[in-house]
Formats: C-alpha cells, structure tokens, sequence
C-alpha cells in the first residue's frame, strides 16, 4: 500500500513538472509570437532608428555664367565637422610603421584643432558638455582638404556633414546683377529672382552603425535622389563688364560722383553686353558695401535724363513729319512762351539760326521746345510710352522702377519733357530707347538673361521675341545721322570721336529735382551713343550722378569714347567706309 502511493505521488510530481514545463514553454512561445510576429513591425522600426541614420544628400545649386560659360557664381562643397560624445572616448590608431596607439579624447581633438585654426579647448568642451547626447558641432565649413586630413585622422566618433557653399569667382564683377545667397538663402540680384532655375532639391540617405557609433562599411541607401540646380546663362560678357566697371569707377573717383551707370547694348537682340554700377557690391563680401547698392541701380534709381531725351523727341518729330534734319528755327537765349512757361538754354546766347540737326549739336533747350511743341503732348506722351518709359523693362529686375511720366502736363512740364526734365526714368529705359532708333525703330525687348539649362538637358526661360516698331526705318536713320552732327561737330568733338568710325552720340547735364521742389545744385551728366552710325550695331550709355569736381557732360564723354572703343574692337566691328550726310546745323 505505502509503495502504491509513493508511485503516485511520483506520477503527480511528474504530471506538475511537465505541466510546468508546458506552460514556461507556452509563455516563451506566446512572447516569441508577441516579439516576432505582432509586434514585429514596431520592434524593427525602432531598433533601425536606433542604428540606421539619415543624412542629406546635398545637391549643388546652378551655376550663373556670361554668354561665353564663364562661371559668374558656382556651389562648392564645405563639410562641418561633428561629434557623437556619447561614443567619445579612447581608440586605438595603427601607425605607419605598423605599431597600434592609444589616442585620448584631448589627444584627438588637439590634432582636429591644429588642422582647422581653432582651439582645443573649446573642441573638448563641445565633445563633453553633455557625454549622452550623439551629437555635436565642432567645426563648421572646412574645405574638401581639411576634411581628407581631418577623415585621415581614424578618429571613430567624428563625422563630416557636406554643405553647399556658393562662390563667386568673377568678385564684383557683374555683381550687381549676380546677386548674393545668405544664410537665409537667395537675398538679391539673379540668385533671388531666379531662384527657380537656380535652386536644387536635396537628397536623402541612411546608413546603419554599430554600437560604437561607427558606420558599417556598404550600409548605405540612398532613399532620395537629389537634383541639382540649373545653368543660368546671362547676356554679360564677363570681359567687357571688368572693363566697363574699371572705366566707370576710375572715373567716378576722380569726379567724386554719387555713383556712376555704364551699359552696352546689342543693337540687333537687346541683349545687355555689360551693365555696369559704381559702387558695386562684392558678393563675396557684401559688407564692405552700403546696402543702398547691393543691386543695379541702373534698373532702381530714377532720375530726369536731360539732354539724352532730345534725340527721342527728334525722333517723333521726324516720324510724325513735324520736322526734318533741316528745319529751320531762331532760337534765343531764353523763351518766355506764349502760354506763361520759360525755357532757357544752358549758356547764354542772343538769336541763333539753327536747323533741327543744329538744335541737337547745340543741345538748346530753347530750341527743342520750340519745335517739340509742335507735336501736340498727347502726342509726345503716346510716343513715351511706346519707347517704354512709365514702364518697368521685360528684365523686370529685383527693385525695378517704373519711372514717373505723368499723363496730364502742366504748362511748364509740355516744354520740359521734350529735352528731358520733368520726366523721371531709369537708365535701362534709356538704353531701351537708343536700342530703338538704332535698330530703325523697331525695339526688341532688352534681355539680361539667355536661357535656364536644367540638370536633363531642357532649356527655358529664353528671351521673348516679340518686337514693336516704334518709328519707321527711315525716321530713326535720319535721326542716328543727326546725332553724328554732335559728334563731329559739337562742343565735345575731340573726345567723342573714334578714329575710323562713325559715331552718332547726344549729350546731357540734368538738374537733379530736390525733395522738397524745384532744383539744386547737384547734375546728372550722360552720354549715350551709336556706333558704327551707317549699320548700328552696339549702344553705350555712361551717367554719372551729383559729380563734384565737373558737372557738365564732358565729365562722362572721355568714359564714352574708352568703352565705345573697347566695345568696337573687341567684337572685331568693321571700320566705317562712307561718311555721313553732314546735315546742315545752321541756316
């Protein structure tokens, strides 16, 4: 009986044990399933985010570069340089010779800060300041050298993050219209409004690390592809634009002007061949210039033209029939009009008999009034408009003005407007203008940028085609031999003229307009020109404004004829072979 119930006790211990057995087993399955199945999902996605790390793909932005490809503004990759101070700590380096070392923290950050300028008391603090964070920075923006000997260094627990840095390899030259990128990104110029063609759109990747925090080798996955930005090609011709700003500013310096504007213009296209500013900013040091003239003042600043608008008012009056090159008119020194207004010429003079070809030559006030009038200001003001004054240009730059042309004339401003006071414009407006009469009349859209070339190949943004014929072919070669007479015959002969070519020029001196009304002592010289005058092929046009030392036209012609003459040679234009009409400028 006692042997019995031992064997039955057994059999109970054993049903337990195996009952045990079972159920530890069934809870280690029921959590295996939990782990591997149910929350298989949640499990992997949370251990990949603790070894798998995602980084951008930084994608260059495009390049801005002259009609020719020279590269005006390029990206080049800078690498800040970054810490995990959690994975901080010792590590063993294999030396040349083939012996392993140890290298402590401050040993480490001791050969990063020989290599980049700083100091390692500072790098150490940045790797300990919180010893459980994976991340910190240490130096921001080394080149791609720095970065090969700072990678060379073997130091685990240090990592290299690529940035896009822009560069501008021309300097100021063409900055003005460039632009610059901040931190914020595109602040001016073309880098801000064409920033569609410009901009690129980052990449993504992800590697994984093991526990150290070191990057396993061929764990990487791009997820993103990254696209960079487009090329956008100007009309500026690098060369010519250093040219044209040496000119400008040599000369504003010793005139102690304001500022100076200077632009070349291809008659047959419109396209804007150097577009020039005194003071003009460096983009890659924009604080060594007053924000005023971070952009092109050529498209923002306003101002009355003065003489220059003489040649657009010939020009109506000789399409209209009002007028030819030998209409005659006697001029004295100062008009009191008929309806109360009074017009002076700029030096005194007693009654002048002189044609319309002479009123240009002379550049008389007195005299373009007396025959502008003859138009009605309606009239006059259609015509200004069609030139494209009171209008922004298609360029429609960062800041452009529109100018101010009022639709309604006082008695004062119907005899102001025909030789450029009383009317405000931009200096790419009166480039506009001569591109007109130069090219018999017909304006093409001034462009300053060529195309938009994307990464694929695909080319947009090119120049509009659309043209307007403003007077008739005759009417503005009539009114380019005009403006030879100056040239050959007016007070600036000497230095306007170019040896060899015929050149059609009008110069100005405007009053510049005070706040508070009425007209100061402060001028705006110009001179804007023609050349070859027989088949015009480029446009010049130099300002200066609020001169100091001369402030008649004379201050800008020496500036005309050295660009006009650069511009002639350089794009190889034949002499002249057939001298002009020599209109009559008196009678």
């Amino acid at each position: 009986m006692e042997t019995v119930t031992r064997q039955r006790a057994s059999r109970r211990r054993l049903a337990i044990a195996i009952l045990m057995t079972f159920a530890i087993v069934g809870v280690f399955v029921v959590r295996l399933v939990d782990i591997q199945i149910v929350k298989a999902a949640d499990f992997n996605t949370e251990s990949f985010d603790k070894r798998a790390i995602e980084t951008p793909v930084v994608a260059p932005r495009g390049e801005i570069v002259d009609t020719n490809g020279v590269v005006l503004a390029d990206s080049v990759t800078r690498y800040d340089i970054t810490a995990s101070p959690r994975n901080a700590g010792e590590f063993n380096r294999r030396e040349d010779d083939g012996s392993i070392s140890k290298v402590t923290v401050l040993q480490a950050v001791t050969e990063i800060a020989a290599l980049t300028g700083t100091t390692a008391n500072d790098l150490l603090l940045a790797v300990t300041a919180d010893p459980t964070s994976d991340w910190a920075m240490l130096v921001k923006g080394v080149d791609i050298e720095t970065f090969r000997a700072i990678r060379d260094l073997g130091i685990p627990w240090i990592y290299a993050q690529p940035q896009q840095h822009r560069t501008y390899p021309a300097g100021a030259v063409a900055g003005n219209l460039v632009g610059f990128v901040g931190t914020d990104g595109p602040q001016n110029g073309l880098e801000a409004t064409e920033d569609s063609c410009l901009a690129s759109v980052d990449g993504v990747s992800t590697y994984e690390r093991g526990a150290d925090g070191v990057r396993l080798p061929g764990s990487t996955v791009t997820t993103r592809e990254a696209v960079p930005g487009g090329t956008l090609q100007l009309t500026i011709d690098r060369d010519l634009q250093w040219y044209v700003q040496q000119a400008i500013a040599e000369q504003a310096v010793a005139l102690g002007a304001e500022s100076a504007m200077a632009g070349v213009v291809r008659v047959s296209d419109g396209h804007l061949m150097a577009l020039a500013d005194y003071p003009a900013v460096d983009p890659n040091n924009v604080n060594g210039t007053d924000i005023p003239f971070y952009g092109s003042r050529a498209f923002s600043y306003m101002f009355e033209p003065g003489s220059i608008m003489k040649a657009i008012t010939a020009s109506m009056l000789v399409n209209e029939g009002a007028a030819s090159p030998t209409t005659r008119v006697t001029v004295p020194g100062i008009w009191h009009t008929p309806d109360g207004a009074r017009i002076r010429d700029s030096a005194p003079h007693g009654d002048m008999r002189w044609t319309l070809t002479g009123v240009l030559e002379q550049s008389s006030n007195v005299g373009m009034s007396m025959l502008g009038t003859r138009l009605k200001a309606g009239v006059r003001y259609d015509y200004l408009r069609k030139y494209g004054f009171g209008e922004a240009t298609p360029i429609h730059f960062q800041g452009e003005a529109s100018g101010i042309l009022a639709s309604n004339w006082n008695t004062q401003q119907n005899y102001d407007t025909t030789y450029g006071q009383g009317v405000s414009v931009t200096f790419a407006q009166m480039l506009s203008a001569y591109q007109a009469i130069a090219n018999g009349g017909k304006q093409v859209p001034l462009t300053l940028v060529e195309s938009c070339t994307a990464p694929d190949g695909t080319v947009t943004s090119t120049p509009s085609t659309d043209t307007e014929q403003i007077i008739t072919p005759k009417a503005a070669a009539t009114t380019v031999a005009m403006l030879e007479s100056v040239v050959t015959g007016g007070w600036l002969s000497s230095q306007l003229s170019i040896p060899g070519y015929r050149i059609a020029a009008k110069t100005g001196t405007a009053e510049v307009a005070l706040p508070t009304g009425g007209y100061g002592n402060d001028f705006i010289v110009s001179v804007a020109g023609i050349a070859p005058a027989e088949n015009p092929e480029y446009v010049v046009i130099v300002t200066y404004v609020k001169p100091h030392i001369m402030k008649s036209s004379a201050a800008a012609a020496p500036t005309f004829r050295k660009i006009m003459t650069q511009v002639l040679k350089t794009y190889r234009v034949p002499p002249s072979t057939k001298p002009g009409p020599g209109y009559p400028t008196t009678w």
